[in-house]
């Protein structure tokens, strides 16, 4: 495919939601319905920007638009923050969010179906926050990563990955709709499953979880990520080639990335 005529990489938002565990900190994933996109496959909750994205930004706390734009260096950086909170509560029930005194969101009666109100457009994401009085913990989310689809993919994403801890008191749900399963497994645990072919996972989440092992709480991985932003992150965007037969993904620094897919 000539580059000039791929398709548009649509801005999207992905988050890893962290907890302690016996050994090392475990990490949610989500199994995404058969058909959709990674379909059948675990991968970290997250989705696209919502076009009024902008609309709960006053109902951000924690990070002001500035900084928000600063640390992932780009316009409108708060509605990575804002897609990235609505998802997640959107395909998990985790609510990244604070009351007025400062109190994570408690799940309260009907917070089911207002979860279910959001995710199928009946009620506008800000209206949810204004209804509930709650203020979107942005400080919460701790930027690390920003992945692009190979522009040989039909469908592509650019997408924002941001590394958070669980609230105190929250648990995770499938929605049964996009996300038919979720798991908690430390990084090792998730790739090991990968490689015994038991746990499909998409190939971004496979290299982000790599960079994970060996981080043994859920401290370790905030500060890892809190780092990441002053050392610079860069796009990266896979190459799919087809060497002596074979099909092989490569990124930037693998030996034969030339930034042109060749399947």
């Amino acid at each position: 495919m000539n580059k000039s005529s791929h398709p548009p990489a649509r801005p999207s938002a992905t988050i890893v939601v962290a907890r302690e565990g016996q050994s090392a900190a475990e990490i949610l994933l989500v199994r995404r319905r058969a058909g959709d996109a990674f379909g059948d496959s675990y991968a970290f909750p997250g989705g696209v920007v919502d076009h009024d994205e902008s609309g709960a930004h006053i109902f951000c706390a924690g990070r002001s638009a500035e900084e928000a734009d600063a640390i992932l260096d780009i316009a409108d950086g708060l509605d990575y923050y804002s897609a990235a909170i609505r998802e997640l509560f959107e395909e998990t029930g985790i609510l990244l969010a604070r009351d007025l005194a400062g109190n994570w969101a408690a799940d309260e009666p009907g917070m089911g179906q207002l979860r279910e109100d959001v995710d199928k457009g009946k009620l506008r994401w800000a209206d949810f926050l204004r209804q509930k009085n709650l203020c979107m913990a942005a400080d919460a989310l701790h930027y690390f990563a920003y992945w692009e689809t190979p522009y040989v993919r039909p469908k592509r994403w650019q997408t924002r990955f941001f590394i958070a801890a669980l609230p105190p008191g929250q648990t995770a749900s499938h929605d049964g709709s996009e996300v038919t399963d979720i798991r908690w497994l430390t990084a090792a645990d998730a790739l090991s499953l990968g490689n015994l072919g038991q746990l499909p996972m998409p190939y971004p989440t496979t290299m982000n979880l790599r960079d994970m092992v060996g981080m043994n709480s859920v401290a370790e991985l905030v500060a890892w990520a809190e780092a990441r932003p002053a050392l610079g992150i860069e796009k990266i965007r896979p190459v799919e080639k087809r060497i002596d037969g074979k099909a092989y993904v490569l990124i930037p620094g693998d030996e034969g990335y030339d930034g042109v897919d060749s399947l």
